[in-house]
């Protein structure tokens, strides 16, 4: 059964897989020490082992994702539960099953991700002030960025002798209030859902809180809702699709979703399943808001383009009269114009009174209304009806077979 030494660190005696997918436990002694960040084993109670006997295992907490039972991953092996750090995948055995329960709580509690209070970090740094007297310090920032620890000056050696607490406390922001949204000069986007999750890194697939603003245009993420500057934004132009994870079991985590885009896909955790859904659907709306009106432009332009066609069709037609036809009442030459062609550019005007008249002899050629510009106008070439030609009279052109 784990206990609380006098230190404040939960200790003892595990099974461990040495080495991964083996099969083979070993018994180890293990410390979970809350205040150092780090899970170690040792051959034995360190206090009965040798003076300056180290550990034979190692696991730094902030690499922990989860941790939950395996009896049904590893079916054979007795009060099994598994510790997910990064790539890697650590089983347990505890010695019964309250022992099981008691070891995976403990390592949840002490991996899960919290939000400090917002008086916490002034209160530090006022009895940082205090204790210190006259003395001046240079504020810092470490950082865990890919698994090295990253050491930043947040202000310059000059600038510190006066109160930083005072000047923390002007910037403090009342709670749940979206960052920067007073640090930007002329916003134009309103914020439409803001709120912590928990989301998977890049590169060690590690599991941090993080604030999320979603706006009309983009969603960004914030190391916490103080933060000026957002870590990435990810423009929602950019997003194909927003939905539920379908692999939340095998990552196993719970109320999980992604946001596919282009270069990668962000993978999401909300504090609840009304939360997920709220997000998924605060997403869905700020997409289809940016995209509607383009979408339904270019329908429209498409649509009015085929219009377009289609009635001009009609318009430009090879017989419709035209007032440079008509503006040649007289023919010139003998020339005889070939079937087909006649009365199709031409008006049908009377012909001089001098044109002899056609010779009974010959019988004339029958004209029917199925002409091939009759013809092509069935396959929808055109639309406007043909001319009507008068048959009967006795000075109409045509031509000898």
């Amino acid at each position: 059964m784990p206990y609380v030494d006098r230190q404040n660190r939960i200790c003892g005696f595990l099974d461990i897989e040495d080495v991964e997918n083996s099969g083979k436990f070993l018994r180890r002694y293990f410390i979970l020490d809350t205040q150092q960040g780090s899970l170690l084993w040792y051959m034995d109670n360190p206090q009965n082992l040798p003076v300056g006997a180290k550990h034979v295992g190692f696991l730094s907490l902030t690499y922990i994702s989860k941790v939950s039972d395996a009896t049904k991953q590893r079916p054979k092996a007795e009060y099994c539960f598994v510790i997910n750090a990064g790539m890697r995948k650590y089983f347990l055995q505890a010695n019964d099953q309250q022992d099981l329960v008691e070891w995976v709580n403990a390592l949840n509690n002490a991996t899960k991700i919290t939000v400090p209070k917002s008086s916490d970090p002034v209160h530090s740094e006022s009895q940082k002030l205090t204790s210190n007297g006259n003395k001046k310090q240079v504020p810092y920032k470490t950082e865990i960025i890919a698994g090295v620890a990253v050491v930043t000056q947040t202000q310059q050696v000059g600038e510190v002798g006066h109160s930083v607490a005072g000047e923390k406390l002007g910037l403090r922001k009342p709670p749940n209030h979206p960052p920067y949204l007073h640090t930007r000069a002329g916003q134009d986007q309103a914020v439409i859902k803001a709120g912590y999750c928990v989301k998977q890194g890049a590169l060690m697939k590690n599991w941090k809180r993080r604030y999320f603003v979603l706006e009309q245009n983009s969603m960004s993420y914030f190391k916490s809702d103080l933060e000026k500057e957002p870590l990435r934004i990810i423009l929602l132009k950019e997003v194909h699709k927003v939905q539920e994870c379908k692999h939340s079991e095998i990552m196993m985590r719970d109320n999980l979703f992604e946001v596919v885009t282009t270069s990668r896909t962000f993978f999401v955790q909300a504090d609840s399943p009304e939360e997920m859904h709220g997000w998924i659907k605060a997403i869905s709306g700020a997409i289809v808001a940016q995209r509607g009106p383009g979408r339904s432009a270019a329908s429209e332009h498409i649509v009015g383009g085929s219009c377009f066609y289609r009635q001009h069709t009609g318009s430009v037609i090879p017989w419709t009269a035209s007032p440079a036809v008509s503006g040649h009442p007289e023919r010139h030459g003998p020339a005889r114009p070939g079937m087909g062609q006649r009365a199709l550019h031409e008006p049908a005007a009377p012909a001089p009174s001098t044109r002899p008249p056609v010779i009974a002899r010959d019988p004339p050629v029958q004209v029917t209304h199925e002409s091939p510009w009759r013809r092509r106008s069935s396959m929808g070439m055109c639309d406007a009806p043909l001319p009507q030609l008068d048959l009967d009279n006795a000075d109409l052109p045509v031509s000898e077979v």
